[in-house]
């Protein structure tokens, strides 16, 4: 692959462990060296700004996802026959066996159930008192998410550790990914086995794969990987999303306030969590062809890589990027991506951190930190790996 002349080169690694944990500078120093700038430890185009990242995105024809969205070879081949690998009929079929699943009319026969759980996590943290709140921020999404998918009762203890590995194994190949590959094939060979067995639960999204491939509209075998496809971001995303709202309203307490007194806030303090910190880093996309981006053609074959938490701190978008503002119109983060690829599970995202909220405002005058957050280490996934806090009754 040819690299395009006079594109400016930003050599630090922003996969090295102290960019992972502190990526702003380095996206903010991105932002300024233009619009798009040569990742030579990565060999890939980064697009650090809103305009771009957003246009990439919604071009589904020029920036392909059939040959894989990771920094690296092994990740694109255990990717393959995912909605994420893939690209348009391919790509709408298998996205149509179960995303109808997740479209909001459909989501709105479990909000009941959903608010009932989010009440009793909040019930349960605050009876605890002191609490870690990625544990707290754990507890909706397993206790939807793998009934919804279908997975087997008594093999999810290891659900979030494979989620977070399949996307971690997304980077490039860097020591995360490698010692991360384990995890993803894991998770991958125990979703065969409950798709030849056939332990899924009933009625669940899993159940009707199965139907389906029996009446010959998809392979066996595509089912493993669309199990994969939708348990692992449905989780790995959600309780990043739930612990950074956590962790931002304990440490800006007058936005808590304001939602305490404005509760119809809530949807839009969900975009402000996501804007602010979003769950996902970024992913890749080839070029089809020499295609023109804001002035620089990148060549045939290369791989352009979307920063989404950049684009949403970019400060030509936004006012005050890194101010955390609850009032801010915040609708328009593509922290869920946009075009054919936009995440199909962020209604239910929505659902489940929405519902959360609405129970904590309901019960918590103030959250209070503990003690510093501890972020984890993961090459794609923003999120803490311990949130010391502290809930008070209201």
């Amino acid at each position: 692959m040819r690299q395009v002349r006079d594109v400016a080169e930003y050599r630090p690694d922003i996969y090295a462990r102290s960019a992972i944990l502190d990526p702003y500078p380095h996206y903010r120093r991105l932002r300024e060296m233009g619009p798009v700038v040569w990742l030579p430890r990565q060999r890939v185009y980064a697009l650090s700004r809103y305009v771009e990242c957003k246009a990439v995105l919604r071009d589904d024809a020029a920036f392909i996802s059939g040959n894989g969205v990771a920094l690296n070879r092994i990740s694109n081949r255990l990717s393959r026959g995912t909605t994420l690998n893939s690209d348009g009929a391919e790509h709408e079929r298998r996205r149509k066996l179960v995303a109808h699943r997740l479209l909001p009319r459909a989501l709105q026969s479990i909000a009941e159930t959903v608010d009932r759980l989010a009440a009793e996590v909040v019930d349960a943290a605050m009876a605890r008192g002191e609490i870690d709140g990625v544990e707290m921020a754990s507890a909706l999404p397993l206790a939807v998410v793998p009934d919804l998918v279908g997975w087997p009762h008594d093999r999810r203890r290891h659900l979030i550790d494979w989620a977070g590995a399949t996307f971690d194994a997304l980077g490039p190949l860097n020591g995360q990914a490698i010692t991360s590959v384990a995890g993803t094939v894991q998770m991958l060979r125990f979703a065969r086995s409950v798709v030849r067995r056939r332990t899924v639960l009933d009625g669940s999204m899993a159940h009707e794969l199965l139907i389906a491939a029996d009446e010959g509209k998809l392979a066996h075998k595509e089912c493993p990987p669309l199990l994969v496809d939708y348990i692992a971001p449905s989780l790995d995303t959600t309780i990043s999303a739930i612990s950074n709202a956590l962790h931002l309203f304990a440490a800006h307490h007058d936005q808590w306030q304001l939602l305490r007194a404005e509760p119809h806030r809530i949807p839009n303090a969900v975009n402000e969590v996501i804007r602010y910190e979003s769950p996902l880093r970024a992913f890749s996309r080839q070029a089809r062809a020499d295609t023109d981006v804001a002035g620089v053609v990148v060549p045939a074959g290369a791989r352009v890589l979307v920063l989404y938490a950049s684009a949403n701190r970019d400060e030509r978008e936004w006012n005050q990027p890194e101010v955390f503002d609850i009032t801010r119109d915040a609708g328009r983060q593509i922290g869920f991506g946009q075009g054919a690829h936009a995440c199909a599970g962020q209604g239910l995202a929505r659902l489940e951190a929405a519902a959360l909220l609405r129970a904590l405002v309901a019960r918590v005058s103030r959250i209070d930190q503990l003690g510093p957050p501890v972020w984890a280490m993961n090459n794609i996934i923003r999120r803490h790996k311990r949130l010391p806090l502290k809930l008070v009754a209201a």
